[in-house]
């Protein structure tokens, strides 16, 4: 039976309609499914009302114990439940949770100058397994704790990737704002293996959040993901053209010999 997990960028969650939408498609896929799912926007838009200002480094919101409160509300609180209710409503059995379940992901304190965010450095799949195996769709926000009761705000995708290494995925999607990973030339490239995907990296093509999700799905493939799929979230029926083999967004693998 197939198993994939799918990661939902918080961009994609932040309108009702787009949400129903990805949940109807969640809802109908067949095997074992796991989503994990963002929510920086909604995250930035909560902090403003309240007069907190968001700072970044490196592409890391630095997380101050206030803007831990504010991570449990948002992504393990709204974010995680609109789309429990939304997958629900779909017909699906969805189940609410984050890394802090049963130490589903383990994180470490990434830098001081962070604050609270973490790096997962283990992944314990066990409540995943019982869930999926009783036709139960986990939905995981990117939060962590350690085993000193500490919480962790951690990367969607380096959670996504924790998660699918330790469920032994299949298949790791990414639902995106973006088409799929441009070339220099800003193509499309549909299929991508590690080496090429690497050389986008190491001449300046993808940077930023480009070449984080890169380097993300270079570790899934690393370990032991057969495909991750970069594909862009609010095309039409997007995860059944993708599960179906379409050549939609861009599909990396291992080793595959592929066109430039």
């Amino acid at each position: 039976m197939s198993r994939i997990l799918i990661k939902l960028g918080g961009t994609l969650l932040d309108s009702p309609a787009s949400r129903d939408s990805l949940a109807a498609q969640i809802a109908g896929i067949p095997g074992e499914v796991v989503v994990v799912h963002g929510g920086g926007k909604q995250m930035t838009r909560y902090l403003t009302e309240r007069g907190v200002e968001s700072r970044f480094v490196n592409g890391l919101r630095v997380t101050t114990p206030e803007t831990v409160d504010a991570l449990l509300k948002v992504f393990a609180g709204s974010v995680n439940h609109e789309l429990v209710a939304s997958l629900n409503r779909a017909g699906a059995a969805a189940v609410g949770l984050s890394g802090l379940d049963a130490l589903l992901a383990e994180a470490e304190q990434m830098d001081p100058a962070l604050g609270a965010v973490g790096r997962v450095i283990r992944c314990n799949p066990a409540l995943l397994e019982v869930l999926t195996a009783h036709r139960y769709v986990p939905v995981v926000a990117c939060v962590a704790g350690d085993r000193q009761g500490n919480v962790y705000n951690v990367n969607a995708d380096q959670m996504a990737v924790a998660c699918a290494i330790a469920f032994a995925a299949t298949q790791l999607v990414f639902l995106t704002d973006v088409d799929g990973v441009r070339d220099a030339s800003q193509q499309v490239r549909p299929v991508l293996n590690a080496a090429q995907s690497r050389e986008l990296i190491a001449e300046g093509v993808a940077t930023g959040g480009m070449q984080a999700k890169l380097e993300a799905a270079l570790t899934a493939l690393a370990g032991g993901v057969a495909e991750v799929r970069i594909a862009p979230g609010s095309a039409p029926n997007v995860l059944e053209r993708v599960l179906l083999g379409e050549s939609l967004g861009t599909r990396m693998v291992l080793g595959e010999a592929c066109a430039v």
